[in-house]
């Protein structure tokens, strides 16, 4: 009887241990654990260390409050323009309140799938095809908004919206196709023509420039030569008045030789003279005589007419 009793009372002990230790709860980073009383809810558990009534206490909901990413399955939708197209999107959600996630929707992931749907047909239903195809940021921003506000009540804040696919008809796809063809085609058109007319102005400004360079050209030819000419003048009026000069300072040395000599006022007329005939042999074509000397060349020649 004594070692029936103590293997009872070691069971109780081993039974105790276990609940004991099943009580004891651990919430890990980022996770919240709902708690329910007696089919109540109690408390919300955060991070750390937790006990539980055994019995009466039971952990209803397990709670990831990390970011988490839901995407949906093309949707389809109907724009403004009667075009139906196909959609699909990805949420980026994130849990911020533990109780009104677990008891404010039965299918919280499933109900957002809904309300993105039919805020999406709502958005895009007010808008044409290219509208639709150009604002993807605009939409995301209305479906961003209006999920947040929608949600809130559930515990869950949508901090993302992304448009994955924007899938139009197939007929839609070739003419959009066949439109950027056209407009690369149009594009490509518009750069060669672009590429030939820089390409004309170039050469034209070439040979623009090429025409007034051999016109500076020209004209400095012009110039050196005229400057040429100039000086060779300058040089030969030079020489010419040298020579003269030495002619008339030979003969002002003669007359002066003579004079020094004694001869008398008759040779020194005479001398003058040859020193004017001399002088008239040269370029100059015509040669203006003193009246004075004039007049003693006709004393001297009716002086030699009475010598005879």
């Amino acid at each position: 009887m004594e070692d029936l009793g103590f293997i009872v009372l070691v069971g109780v002990i081993a039974v105790i241990v276990v609940i004991a230790v099943s009580c004891i709860q651990i919430v890990p980073q980022a996770h919240s654990y709902v708690i329910e009383r007696l089919g109540a809810y109690q408390e919300t558990w955060s991070v750390g260390l937790h006990f539980k009534v055994p019995f009466l206490d039971r952990i209803a909901r397990r709670v990831n409050l990390k970011e988490q990413v839901a995407d949906f399955e093309p949707q389809p939708v109907i724009t403004r323009d009667n075009v139906t197209m196909q959609i699909d999107t990805i949420i980026f959600y994130q849990i911020t309140d533990a109780k009104l996630y677990a008891y404010g929707v039965e299918n919280p992931i499933v109900a957002i799938k809904n309300l993105t749907a039919t805020t999406l047909r709502n958005i895009v239903g007010d808008l044409e095809l290219d509208e639709t195809l150009t604002s993807r940021e605009t939409i995301n921003a209305r479906m961003r908004a209006e999920l947040d506000v929608a949600t809130d009540p559930w515990g869950i804040k949508v901090n993302r919206v992304e448009l994955k696919n924007i899938i139009p008809p197939r007929d839609i796809q070739e003419a959009m196709e066949k439109q950027m063809r056209a407009e690369r085609e149009k594009r490509e058109q518009i750069l060669r023509a672009e590429g030939e007319k820089k390409s004309a102005v170039l050469i034209a400004e070439g040979k623009k420039e090429a025409a007034i360079l051999n016109a500076e050209a020209d004209n400095r030819a012009a110039v050196l030569k005229a400057d040429a000419e100039k000086q060779k003048k300058i040089l030969e009026a030079e020489g010419e008045a040298a020579a003269i000069l030495k002619v008339q300072q030979a003969t002002a040395d003669g007359i002066k030789a003579i004079k020094d000599a004694g001869a008398d006022q008759a040779v020194l007329t005479i001398k003058s003279l040859e020193a004017f005939a001399a002088a008239a042999d040269g370029q100059a074509t015509k040669i203006i005589i003193p009246s004075e000397i004039q007049g003693i060349a006709g004393t001297v020649q009716a002086l030699a007419e009475v010598v005879k």
